[in-house]
This record gives C-alpha cells, sequence and structure tokens, in this order.
C-alpha cells in the first residue's frame, strides 16, 4: 500500500499551484497544502513539523519573489528537523546549470513546466523509489 503524502506546492502564481494541486488529485493524492513563496513555504513546515499536518513532500518552484525555491531547498536541507523530507524542484528553466544547482543543493528531483500528470507520477514514483517508498 502507498503511503499517504502530506504535499506542500510552492509557488508564487496561483494558477501554477492549482494546476499542480489538481495533477496530485489526479493521481489520487488529497493531502495537499499550498504556499505563495518560499518563506511562507518555511513557516508552515516549521510551525506544523509535529503535527498531524505535518508536510511530508515539498514541490516547489524555482523562481518566487520573498525567498526563491533553491534557498528554500537549501534551508530545509540545512534544518535537521526538515532535512528528512523530500523535495521536487519545478521551473520554466531547462539551463543545465540550474539543474546542477539543484541537485548540488539536495534536491531529489527536477521538473521543467509545462508538465502532465504521467511526468509528475513519473518523477514521483523516482523520488520514492530512492527514499524506499511508491507514491
Amino acid at each position: 500500500m502507498s503511503p499517504t503524502y502530506h504535499f506542500l506546492v510552492v509557488d508564487d502564481f496561483s494558477t501554477m499551484r492549482r494546476i499542480i494541486s489538481g495533477l496530485l488529485k489526479e493521481l489520487g493524492h488529497s493531502h495537499i497544502r499550498e504556499a505563495e513563496d518560499g518563506q511562507k513555504a518555511l513557516n508552515m513546515l516549521r510551525v506544523h513539523q509535529d503535527d498531524a499536518m505535518a508536510v511530508t513532500f515539498v514541490i516547489t518552484d524555482w523562481n518566487m519573489p520573498v525567498m526563491d525555491g533553491l534557498v528554500l531547498l537549501q534551508t530545509i536541507r540545512a534544518d535537521a528537523r526538515l532535512s528528512h523530507l523530500p523535495v521536487l524542484m519545478v521551473t520554466a528553466e531547462a539551463k543545465k546549470e540550474n539543474i546542477i544547482a539543484a541537485a548540488q543543493a539536495g534536491a531529489d528531483g527536477y521538473i521543467v513546466k509545462p508538465f502532465n500528470a504521467a511526468t509528475l507520477k513519473e518523477k514521483l514514483d523516482k523520488i520514492s523509489a530512492k527514499r524506499g517508498a511508491l507514491v
């Protein structure tokens, strides 16, 4: 049986958050929260880390105001209470240097917009397989 993930979708565009949340729902996931920038995401992660609403999987855009996705990823990896979380980077940037930077910062995966449910499922499955679970 697949684990129940609690996703946090982070993107400054509400339409993109809705699209990603919709794709997750299409894949059978129902525990989805949203944040509009990295700082708000980090606050949510820290406030709810020990309760039933704890996020167990982060999907974040790269380019956002206040705190971008790369800084969010680096902050998650540097925080002992959050560093275990899988993080999937989502961006319109397909530049090789961005992919390398995300990998070096500890991203579990990288996906380029636009994408569909099948592509998202493939990435989630790869991340889960690496971590010993199935999405």
